[in-house]
C-alpha cells in the first residue's frame, strides 16, 4: 500500500435543488455523509458529479463548498476537466487555489490527438502546476485510451501520481498493476464498482466509485476486509455491493446511460434523506415515480432504509 493516496475515494455527485441551482445545503450534508461513512479522500468535479454540465461559477461554489464541509479531514482530489492543455492548466491553477490537494487530468477531447501528444499534454500539466496529478482513463468520453507504456513511463518520471482507472478494461487494468507494481508512492484505483475485490487483491491502492456516494461504509468495510486478508469476507461485502449497484438499472433504456447511473445515485440519496432532490443537470431528465419506487425496494433489502 500507498502512503500517498488509497482507500475508498468517491466522486461527489452535485446536488440541485427542484429550479436546477446548485443545492450547497445538501453538498454539505452529502459531504458529511461520505466523511461518516469512512472515506479516505474526495473526488470533486468527476463524471459523477456532472462536471461537463457545470458553469465555471458552479464549479468553483462545488469546491468551495465541499472544501469548506471537510476542512482538511481528507484530502481532495480534483477534476480538472478541460478539452486541451493549455485550458487544462488554467483549470488546475483555479482548483487548486479553492483548496485541491491533487488532480485528475484526462487526455485530450474533441480535440484529436494520439499518444505522443497525450504525453505532451501531461508532461505540460505538470511543469504548470504545483499539485500531484492523477491520469483519469476514461475512454467512454475522451474516446481514447490511455496506453499502458505511456502511464508507466509518466509514472516512473514523476509526471503523475497514480491513474483513476474508469476503462473498464479489467485486462489492461490488471497489466498497469504488474508494470507499475515497483514505482513508489504511484497509487492505481478503479472506479469499476463491481469488480473491486478483485483490483484490491491485484494490488489496487483503492476505488472511486461513484456507488460510494450512496454506500460508503460499505465500500470502507470491503477496503477494510481486503487490507487485513479476509478476502471472503470482501467478496462477500462485493457480492452485496453488486446486487445494490442495479438501482442503476432501473430506469431500463427510458433514459441515457449517464442519466440512468447518477440519477439512481441522486435519487437513492434522496431516499435516504442525504440530499432533497433527484433533480439532473439539464438535458438530463430525473428518475420518475416507479423508478424511485424501485430503487427504495433495492435500499431496503441492503439495509439502507
Amino acid at each position: 500500500m500507498s502512503t500517498q493516496f488509497q482507500g475508498v475515494i468517491p466522486p461527489v455527485v452535485t446536488p440541485r435543488h427542484a429550479d436546477g441551482s446548485i443545492d450547497t445545503d445538501s453538498l454539505k450534508n452529502l459531504t458529511r455523509h461520505l466523511l461518516d461513512g469512512g472515506v479516505s479522500g474526495l473526488f470533486v468535479l468527476g463524471s459523477s458529479g456532472e462536471v461537463p454540465y457545470l458553469t465555471n461559477a458552479e464549479r468553483e461554489l462545488v469546491v468551495s463548498t465541499i472544501a469548506d464541509a471537510n476542512s482538511g479531514s481528507v484530502p481532495l482530489i480534483v477534476g480538472a476537466n478541460e478539452q486541451t492543455t493549455n485550458r487544462v492548466i488554467e483549470e488546475a491553477r483555479k482548483v487548486i487555489d479553492l483548496g485541491a490537494d491533487a488532480i485528475v487530468v484526462t487526455s485530450m477531447y474533441y480535440a484529436i490527438g494520439n499518444a505522443e501528444e497525450t504525453e505532451t499534454h501531461f508532461r505540460a500539466v505538470h511543469d504548470a502546476v504545483s499539485a500531484p496529478i492523477f491520469a483519469y482513463d476514461v475512454p467512454v468520453r475522451t474516446h481514447f485510451k490511455l496506453p499502458t507504456d505511456l502511464l508507466v513511463r509518466l509514472g516512473r518520471d514523476g509526471v503523475i501520481a497514480g491513474v483513476k482507472d474508469s476503462s473498464g478494461d479489467d485486462v489492461a487494468f490488471r497489466q498497469l498493476l504488474l508494470a507499475a507494481r515497483d514505482i513508489p508512492n504511484f497509487d492505481i484505483f478503479t472506479g469499476h464498482e463491481v469488480v473491486v475485490d478483485g483490483a484490491l487483491l491485484g494490488g489496487a491502492q483503492g476505488v472511486v466509485p461513484g456507488l460510494g456516494n450512496v454506500d460508503p461504509r460499505g465500500y470502507r468495510s470491503l477496503m477494510d476486509a481486503a487490507a487485513a486478508g479476509e478476502w471472503a469476507k470482501a467478496a462477500a461485502e462485493q457480492d452485496r455491493i453488486a446486487d445494490l449497484f442495479e438501482i442503476v438499472y432501473t430506469p431500463n433504456g427510458r433514459v441515457s446511460g449517464g442519466a440512468a447511473g447518477l440519477g439512481a445515485f441522486k435519487t437513492a440519496l434522496q431516499l435516504m434523506g442525504v440530499i432533497e432532490s433527484n433533480t439532473m443537470s439539464t438535458p438530463m431528465p430525473s428518475l420518475n415515480e416507479d423508478e424511485t419506487t424501485a430503487i427504495k425496494v433495492i435500499l431496503e433489502r441492503n439495509g439502507l432504509l
